[in-house]
């Protein structure tokens, strides 16, 4: 037998624990280069945006430390590209905070727990995920008012849950890898807390109905014949309407009616899905498109609604959502792959972390070359309430979301057996990244106090819901 025949599993177990030698389990509490201006870096994403939605954006992460830290992505990515790593490269998702975990409906209608947001996927070190994902459980914590131990303990389940889970995966053959899904069944059967269970039963039953059929008479109405989406600015207007938040002269404003700019978005989106999709999706009748502002750190990018009914009148909505360049891609040290289209980007990684996908994914160019991707609205969305959480809920649901990262994982680097190995059996990473999360959860109330600063004085410019929609109405 040849060397290139040979089992590589001894040789990548060696090559795990040697790691431990030249990047120490310890020195994963190092926080990075704090000496930056994060108004700066977080301005410097602002490019591009729809202007007049920046200070709503701003005005979102002025809530809380909480709100602050997932609007901020650029920081922390910044901040650990100054940080020890293992070397282990592959896509990761970029932005793994708590509320980037979520339940949403397979192509079966099946109810599965995952990662749901990819606008930040990109090639880079596995530790980077897990590092977003305990600071935003020690601020969450923070932001419950729980205790500190409190905290540690939600991040030390993570790690651990992350930690033995990877060492199954590390056991498992590439394909059971790749097939294992984590339902929210599973997740209701293995609960032995009540209160867990009661909240997630709600939330699982609240998820079957929530469909497009149920959403669609919230969000417009029938006129003449045609479904017409409400507009309900800032959140959600018509580009070409008489409620647009767009400048006169945004290259969109020349277009000069919905149907030009969606025939173009919509032609390109068909190229990129395969011919059934597109079979399926010719059996569909474009009705409206109306702009919609999602999230924290995605206020003002481009994102759309397009609107669609079959035969029978029912709906289906798709989203267009604009995708820029990951935060991670000046962090990222090394050889990374050369990205031709962001949109492109978001699709390959959403496909490759997430163990079942949505069929629809596709992505397309815009008429000014800005890159989109296309995907279902709210299919069966179910979204952790962490203003309900306890201690013992936030734990647990750490720990599932440290599962749910070590299937990612898994699955898109192939590099289980080695990340195990370097983790070991015993408590030492766990511990370096409770004192991380601990210490770079101090760097983001920091921040967070200079981002106040520069809010109040003028640098930049917030704005409520409240205020945003007061001014609308002036």
């Amino acid at each position: 037998m040849n060397e290139s025949e040979k089992n590589p599993t001894e040789k990548w177990i060696a090559q795990g624990r040697a790691l431990r030698k030249t990047i120490k389990r310890g020195a994963h509490r190092a926080l990075g280069a704090l000496d930056r201006d994060p108004v700066a870096l977080l301005q410097s994403t602002d490019v591009g945006r729809v202007q007049r939605l920046v200070p709503l954006k701003y005005g979102r992460m002025l809530a809380s430390q909480f709100a602050f830290f997932r609007g901020s992505a650029i920081l922390q990515a910044h901040d650990l590209a100054h940080t020890p790593n293992t070397g282990l490269m592959h896509s990761i998702c970029g932005d793994a905070h708590l509320m980037n975990f979520g339940g949403y409906g397979t192509p079966e209608r099946r109810l599965v727990f995952d990662l749901n947001d990819f606008d930040e996927v990109h090639v880079g070190p596995w530790e980077w995920d897990l590092k977003r994902l305990v600071a935003s459980l020690n601020l969450a914590a923070r932001h419950l008012g729980l205790a500190a131990n409190q905290g540690n303990d939600a991040v030390a389940s993570a790690v651990s849950s992350y930690q033995l889970h990877t060492a199954r995966f590390s056991t498992m053959s590439t394909l059971s890898q790749w097939r294992t899904q984590i339902t929210l069944d599973d997740v209701l059967e293995a609960s032995d807390d009540d209160a867990a269970r009661a909240q997630l039963s709600k939330a699982m039953n609240k998820a079957q109905r929530r469909s497009h059929e149920e959403l669609l008479p919230k969000m417009g109405k029938k006129i003449d014949g045609r479904w017409t989406m409400n507009d309900a600015p800032p959140a959600l207007f018509h580009v070409h309407g008489d409620s647009t938040l767009f400048s006169h002269d945004d290259d969109w404003m020349r277009i000069g009616h919905w149907t030009d700019l969606t025939k173009h978005l919509f032609n390109g989106y068909l190229a990129s899905v395969n011919p059934d999709i597109r079979a399926l999706l010719d059996r569909f009748r474009m009705q409206d498109l109306v702009f919609k502002v999602v999230g924290v750190g995605s206020v003002g990018t481009r994102c759309l609604v397009l609107l669609l009914t079959d035969a029978t009148d029912a709906p289906m909505m798709l989203q267009i959502k604009q995708a820029n360049a990951s935060v991670l891609a000046k962090y990222v040290q090394g050889k990374t792959p050369n990205i031709k289209h962001e949109g492109q980007r978001v699709v390959a990684g959403q496909r490759l972390m997430q163990a079942t996908s949505d069929r629809f994914l596709g992505s397309t160019t815009g008429p000014s070359g800005r890159h989109f991707y296309v995907r279902q609205l709210r299919d069966m969305k179910v979204s952790a309430e962490v203003e309900n959480f306890n201690a013992n809920l936030l734990a647990r649901y750490g720990a599932l979301c440290g599962q749910v990262l070590a299937r990612a994982h898994a699955k898109s680097g192939g590099f289980a057996m080695q990340v195990s190995a370097y983790l070991g059996t015993g408590s030492a990473f766990a511990e370096a990244l409770v004192d991380y999360a601990n210490g770079y959860a101090d760097q983001v109330s920091i921040d967070y106090q200079r981002f106040q600063s520069a809010c109040h004085s003028g640098r930049l410019v917030a704005q409520s819901e409240a205020d945003f929609g007061a001014d609308l109405r002036a």
